[in-house]
């Protein structure tokens, strides 16, 4: 087998793809096809097609629409990368939980035998309305009959490369209290996708939550800053934001949101910033309430740090999320 690689499915199965327009979807339906699977994916309405491959739209509120998607066809499995945009308690409720939900219904009518879904590690410490749908719905797939896999992998790539163009245009590096608040196992979209594309075909990771991290040490914002000193050859400054003030901020929209409703979706947002500013992406010990690097598995190959350097040289760009703190 040529190096990079990867080995075939001994089962192709015919796949029901969720989420396929996303950084991460885009990458498990290109592991997914190289395994040999046959993948129709399931796009919202409004959503940019998905150039070259099978694609049914479908309105994810609507249960007859979802069960014309599978159209009395065969399925095997469904594998969601479906996820809210912002995080917001309407957005979360109505995707990460809801939407969900009448898939599982329409696979099961349609015979369905296994579901592999996307979650997130941090629905291990919730405090936040998206944690909470995702949470309902692992609970719904768990109780539903179906051979399940819940991933929950640690802090994206894209999701730490927000502050390359403020160092690379001399500004400060921003970090949380001293920079060492937090930590995480970065995870490539990439080595990520290979990791749910095998769920299909490994039964170790059958009905079972995987937390999962990507290759290597566990990564403090600090780390980030020193390591793109490093790489441009000059020194970068650092900057400590307190992590009161998004207290402050959550505090004066909430006040604002009751006068002002809309303004209720801007203080949860700075709630979801408050978050990954001051909680760790690794797996966290209940016993203990301390979380763990030597707990959170890895898989993968590709590092932050090679991540890094591929920018810093132009060989890759970076494309964000909603949840970006900076």
């Amino acid at each position: 087998m040529p190096e990079g690689e990867k080995p075939k499915s001994p089962h192709p199965r015919r796949i029901c793809l969720l989420g396929a327009t996303g950084t991460i979807g885009r990458a498990t339906l290109l592991a997914l096809k190289a395994r040999g699977h046959e993948i129709v994916c399931f796009l919202r309405p409004g959503a940019a097609a998905v150039e070259g491959e099978a694609v049914r739209w479908v309105d994810f509120a609507d249960p007859g629409s979802i069960r014309d998607g599978f159209g009395g066809q065969k399925f095997d499995a469904v594998v969601s990368c479906m996820a809210s945009r912002t995080g917001v308690p309407e957005d979360a409720w109505a995707v990460d939980y809801q939407a969900h939900v009448n898939v599982l219904a329409a696979a099961q009518a349609a015979g369905v035998g296994q579901f592999v879904l996307l979650s997130a590690l941090c629905v291990q410490k919730p405090k936040l309305a998206f944690q909470h749908a995702k949470l309902a719905f692992e609970k719904v797939l768990i109780e539903s009959g179906l051979i399940y896999s819940i991933v929950r992998p640690t802090a994206f790539f894209k999701s730490l490369s927000g502050q390359i163009e403020r160092v690379r245009d001399k500004k400060a590096f921003l970090v949380f209290g001293d920079g060492t608040l937090t930590s995480c196992k970065p995870i490539s979209d990439a080595d990520l996708a290979d990791y749910l594309a095998g769920c299909l075909d490994d039964p170790a990771r059958a009905n079972r939550i995987l937390p999962i991290g990507g290759p290597g040490p566990a990564i403090t914002p600090r780390d980030q800053a020193e390591f793109l000193a490093a790489a441009l050859g000059r020194p970068v400054r650092v900057k400590r934001v307190p992590v009161a003030l998004f207290d402050v901020i959550i505090g004066v929209l909430s006040i604002a949101a009751r006068l002002k409703p809309s303004l209720a979706a801007k203080a949860e947002l700075a709630r979801i910033g408050r978050y990954y500013a001051t909680e760790s992406m690794l797996v966290l010990d209940p016993e203990t309430g301390n979380y763990s690097a030597e707990a959170t598995p890895e898989t993968g190959t590709k590092t932050l740090f090679e991540h890094y350097t591929a920018v810093l040289n132009g060989r890759t760009s970076v494309e964000r999320g909603d949840h970006a703190v900076f």
